[in-house]
């Protein structure tokens, strides 16, 4: 497989609104306004788009493997409805409170997997997210990281990014 660029996104905060809590209900999801039209700028310019998230709910009971895949099954019918398809969505479940895990950001494990399974080239690729463990994360497997204030507009973003290839 040819080895191709990336942006990688964190969920909440980056593609949803983040709301200060846990986002597992299909109520409480809201796509913020410009990621479909920014997410479909990157693939048309040949950008895999996958999303890395912390669902750390799952390890402390409050919803489950299901909740989850529900709400990223809307997420991708909302994407759909642009024309937008994600490459791919992976996500971590567990709780600190469990444990160290390898997959939960700042950990690398995901976006490794990620790397490898969709030949993504990490030296032309971007993570965006708004916690300093989005950042870290990427810093570990050698992709260039953004910060960015929650539920900030995206479409800009990416088109910088888009305007550095």
């Amino acid at each position: 497989m040819k080895s191709r660029p990336a942006i990688f996104l964190d969920r909440d905060g980056v593609i949803n609104r983040e709301r200060g809590e846990h986002t597992w209900r299909l109520e409480d999801f809201e796509v913020l306004p410009d990621v479909p039209r920014a997410l479909l700028e990157a693939r048309n310019a040949g950008y895999a788009l996958i999303v890395i998230t912390n669902q750390s709910g799952i390890g402390l009971g409050l919803y489950d493997h299901a909740d989850v895949k529900a709400l990223h099954a809307r997420l991708e019918t909302v994407l759909a409805e642009a024309g937008v398809h994600l490459t791919d969505i992976l996500y971590c479940p567990h709780h600190p409170s469990g444990g160290k895990c390898l997959c939960r950001k700042p950990g690398s494990l995901l976006v490794e997997k990620a790397l490898a399974k969709h030949g993504i080239d990490p030296s032309r690729s971007v993570l965006i997210g708004d916690r300093d463990r989005d950042i870290e994360a990427a810093a570990a497997v050698g992709i260039r990281g953004r910060l960015v204030v929650a539920n900030s507009p995206l479409f800009p973003l990416v088109q910088e990014e888009l305007s550095r290839a």
